[in-house]
This record gives C-alpha cells, sequence and structure tokens, in this order.
C-alpha cells in the first residue's frame, strides 16, 4: 500500500506513484501546512514555469488540519487559473479534447480544499483512464509502515525530481521542464499519459 497526499492538480511524479501502485491511500488526517503542493501546482507557461496558488483562510496561530482549510473565494481565482492553464495549452495536441471536463472544474465555489484537490484528481483519472482502488487515512502518523511517499508535497523542500522527457508546446523556446503538474502531459501525450506513467522508473 502506498501513502501519499492529495495535491492541486498533482504534479507528474505523484502520479507516476499512484500509476504503479496496486492501491494508495490518501494522506487526509495532516496539519495544514504553507509552501507546498496541497494548494498550488506549475503548468509550463509562455514565459517558462507558472505557478498556480489557490487562496485559502489559513492562519498559524490555530493549528488546521488540511480538511478544515476553506478557499478563499473573494477573488475570482478560479477564473484566472483556468485562462492561464487555457493561455498555456491551447495550442497543445490535446488541449481540445479534454478542455470541457477540465473546465467546469473552475465554474462554481468551492468550499474546502481538500474536497476541491480530489474532485480534481477523480475528473483527471476519468481523463486518463485510471481506475485505481483508493482510501482515505484514518490517523495521522509520522512513520508508516506503507510505501510513504509523503514528501512529494513539499513544493520547496522537495529532491530534484527529472521526469522523462516529452513534447512540451514551449519546450523550443525554454527547454524540457520536469515534473509539472499532470496537465502538463495530459495536453501533451493525451492517451499515452497512462502509458507513460506506468512505464516511467520510480527513482524517487
Amino acid at each position: 500500500m502506498t501513502l501519499l497526499y492529495p495535491t492541486y492538480l498533482p504534479n507528474i511524479a505523484s502520479y507516476i506513484v499512484m500509476a504503479q501502485s496496486d492501491a494508495f491511500v490518501f494522506e487526509i488526517c495532516d496539519s495544514y501546512q504553507k509552501q507546498t503542493y496541497r494548494n498550488r501546482c506549475y503548468i509550463y507557461g509562455a514565459n517558462g514555469k507558472l505557478s498556480l496558488n489557490i487562496p485559502v483562510h489559513y492562519t498559524q496561530k490555530n493549528r488546521q488540519d488540511t480538511k478544515e482549510i476553506e478557499i478563499e473565494n473573494s477573488s475570482k481565482w478560479q477564473s484566472t487559473h483556468w485562462k492561464s492553464i487555457e493561455s498555456a495549452y491551447k495550442t497543445s495536441p490535446f488541449f481540445e479534447f479534454y478542455e470541457d471536463e477540465l473546465k467546469v472544474l473552475f465554474e462554481n465555489p468551492k468550499e474546502f480544499l481538500l474536497d476541491f484537490n480530489l474532485e480534481c484528481i477523480a475528473v483527471i483519472n476519468n481523463c486518463i483512464g485510471f481506475e485505481p482502488v483508493i482510501s482515505n487515512s484514518e490517523q495521522f502518523s509520522k512513520t508508516t509502515s506503507e510505501s510513504d511517499y509523503r514528501f512529494l508535497v513539499n513544493a520547496r523542500k522537495e529532491p530534484k525530481i527529472e521526469t522523462k522527457p516529452y513534447i512540451q508546446v514551449f519546450k523550443d523556446k525554454h527547454g524540457s521542464i520536469t515534473n509539472l503538474s499532470i496537465l502538463d502531459l495530459l495536453f501533451n501525450e493525451g492517451p499515452n499519459t497512462l502509458n507513460y506513467l506506468k512505464n516511467h522508473p520510480l527513482t524517487f
């Protein structure tokens, strides 16, 4: 069994782990931490690596569990994120193929970050034809007998992960950028996405 965090439009490394696991557990009983992939992802924009961050209600004074974190909807973050995704990938080979399924994620306000992350993952799984056995943790433990990939949630302290090159829209301009959001792989590889994930070396 594999253990990892459900993050916002997960990075490719997280999806490699998921795709190569018979079953996995999402850690949902943790305390929320800033500057992680819980509320951010990276895509490949016209000017290079672009961060998309979901604004949340969070205070360090009162410790909060991730499942309690509410999304801050006073800003038009959903519209901004979708416009950024559309601008980055509208010329990619498979954007139009998946556009309708993904766009709906950004059309209505979302209350809780965890629920939204799980919804995004479910939609992506459907897009790539992935039907994993998923369960959620019932309590938090720093150590586990599971295959622990929770470290992949760290956006600033993550180990350098090199994912195998594939065609990217702005590769000629900025070179290959590795371990972006699964969206980058999906829009560029389309139906080959799951095959890429299942056959990628699990070296991290």
